[in-house]
C-alpha cells in the first residue's frame, strides 16, 4: 500500500509541473455575474451563488455549524461549572456593551432581511446577531440569560430553523422555485430572502447556545 501513495505521490508531482492550469477568461466575468443575476433574481450576486448555484454547500455548511454546537456541548457536559463569572462591572463599559448590543441587533436583522439586495446575508447576519447576544451576556447575570433561553423555547427554534432550511433547500434542487420578483425590491428573489433569515436565526441561536454552555463551564466567552 505504501507504493501506491508513492507513486499516487510522484504522480501529482509531476502533473503539478508539465501540466497546466485552465485560466479563465476575465473578458467573461461581466457576463457571468449578469447571468447569476439574472437566474437567481437577486442583485447581490454572492447571494445567488451561495443560495442557489452552491446550495449543497451551504446546507452542509448548516450542518457543520450544528454538529459544532452539539460538539461543545458534548465535550463540557462533563465538566464542573466554573465558579468565577468574568463580566464588565464598570458602568460605562456596561452601557458601551449593550449600546453595541443594540446597533449590532440592528445591524443582522438588516443584513438577514436585505441580504439578497445589498453586502451581506444569513451568515454575516448571524455573526452580527451572536456579537449583540455575547455583548449582552458579559454585561448581565447568566442567570437571567439562560431563563431567557429557556423562555423563548431558543433550542427548540434553532432547530426547526434548520429542518426548514433543509427542506426549502431540497424543494429548490429539484426545480421548483417561487416567482423572482422584480429584480432589486425587497420581495425578489424568490425564496433567496427566507433561506437569508433562516440562516440568520440558526447561527444567532447557535451562538447563543454555544456562549451559554462556554459561560457556565469556563467562566467565560
Amino acid at each position: 500500500m505504501k507504493w501506491v501513495y508513492i507513486v499516487a505521490g510522484i504522480a501529482l508531482f509531476v502533473k503539478m509541473l508539465f501540466v497546466a492550469n485552465p485560466t479563465a477568461d476575465l473578458s467573461q466575468q461581466s457576463s457571468i455575474v449578469e447571468l447569476v443575476v439574472q437566474d437567481s433574481g437577486v442583485s447581490n450576486a454572492v447571494s445567488g451563488i451561495i443560495l442557489r448555484n452552491r446550495l449543497y454547500d451551504t446546507i452542509f455548511e448548516v450542518v457543520v455549524f450544528t454538529i459544532a454546537i452539539l460538539g461543545a456541548k458534548y465535550l463540557l457536559a462533563n465538566e464542573n461549572p466554573s465558579c468565577a463569572i468574568y463580566q464588565f462591572t464598570d458602568q460605562p463599559s456596561i452601557i458601551l456593551a449593550r449600546l453595541g448590543a443594540t446597533i449590532a441587533a440592528l445591524v443582522g436583522v438588516e443584513l438577514a432581511i436585505r441580504g439578497h439586495l445589498s453586502p451581506g446575508g444569513g451568515f454575516a447576519a448571524g455573526v452580527a446577531g451572536g456579537t449583540a447576544i455575547g455583548l449582552v451576556a458579559i454585561t448581565s447575570s447568566p442567570q437571567w440569560m439562560q431563563d431567557i433561553y429557556k423562555r423563548w423555547h431558543a433550542a427548540t427554534w434553532e432547530k426547526v430553523s434548520v429542518l426548514v432550511f433543509i427542506v426549502l433547500s431540497v424543494i429548490t434542487l429539484s426545480g421548483y422555485e417561487l416567482p423572482h420578483g422584480e429584480l432589486g425590491t425587497l420581495l425578489s428573489g424568490g425564496i433567496l430572502p427566507l433561506l437569508n433569515i433562516l440562516v440568520a436565526i440558526k447561527v444567532t441561536l447557535g451562538s447563543w447556545a454555544v456562549m451559554l454552555v462556554f459561560i457556565r463551564y469556563r467562566g467565560l466567552l
